[in-house]
């Protein structure tokens, strides 16, 4: 699609899926080398973008801090429907670092726009949608507006459902770490609400590679094959 940019998932997860443990802990699931690698991917796309849960959890900052530093800072994007982020956060607090935008949604008080603006970080009024912001509009406005073609998405799970349901995502780079979280442990990708295996979102392995301890993914998204009798009669086998 002309008028989004190409969508980038990013995830770093244990063995079975998760981000976190039960409690929210998560720094570091993947160790130093993959860390590297995602703050090289970082610095090779024009934005970085989380939702509001993410930033208000994580507190992360969303450079793209290399052994040799870049010289271009991905554009910082939160999706913050009712605008929660505290202007003391580091993203709030280190807009000498790059240039951060908040997309929240229309008719909020003008005093809580004022408080973040007050930061040096621009707020972009969009439509309302279920569940958040209109994301068609958040992303026509990042291509058009801030020359976004490039954008990588950092979390958290409900997000990361979202846009895998509607079709966003054209990359996934997945960072495996050799444990186990549970069950109780906080997903990956959040619900995807399927009812039948046909309706899976399916994606192709374009590369492989270890990193340190971890396991580095990146896949592409693929077209779902139709299945027919005999493949559904076979699908046990």
């Amino acid at each position: 699609m002309s008028d989004r940019p190409q969508i980038i998932l990013k995830l770093a997860s244990s063995l079975d899926g998760r981000i976190a443990t039960a409690s929210g802990e998560s720094r570091w699931i993947t160790g130093e080398q993959a860390r590297a690698k995602v703050h090289r991917i970082r610095a090779e796309s024009d934005g970085v973008l989380v939702g509001a849960g993410t930033a208000l959890m994580d507190d992360p900052e969303l450079t793209a801090r290399l052994v040799r530093p870049s010289k271009k800072q991905p554009l910082r994007i939160v999706l913050d429907t009712d605008l929660r982020l505290p202007s003391t956060s580091k993203l709030a607090r280190t807009i000498d670092q790059g240039v951060v935008v908040i997309y929240a949604a229309r008719g909020l008080e003008p005093t809580t726009v004022e408080r973040m603006e007050a930061t040096g970080a621009k707020v972009v009024h969009v439509p309302r949608a279920l569940g958040g912001v209109d994301l068609d509009a958040v992303f026509e406005d990042l291509k058009l507006n801030w020359a976004v073609n490039t954008l990588l998405i950092e979390g958290g799970g409900s997000l990361a459902a979202s846009l895998i349901k509607q079709g966003y995502v054209d990359r996934l780079e997945w960072f495996r770490a050799p444990i186990l979280l549970g069950e109780e442990g906080r997903a990956a990708i959040g619900p995807l609400q399927l009812k039948q295996l046909a309706d899976a979102p399916m994606f192709k392995r374009v590369a492989t590679r270890q990193l340190g301890p971890d396991l580095w993914e990146s896949y592409e998204r693929a077209e779902v094959p139709a299945l027919t009798p005999v493949d559904v009669e076979g699908a046990g086998a």
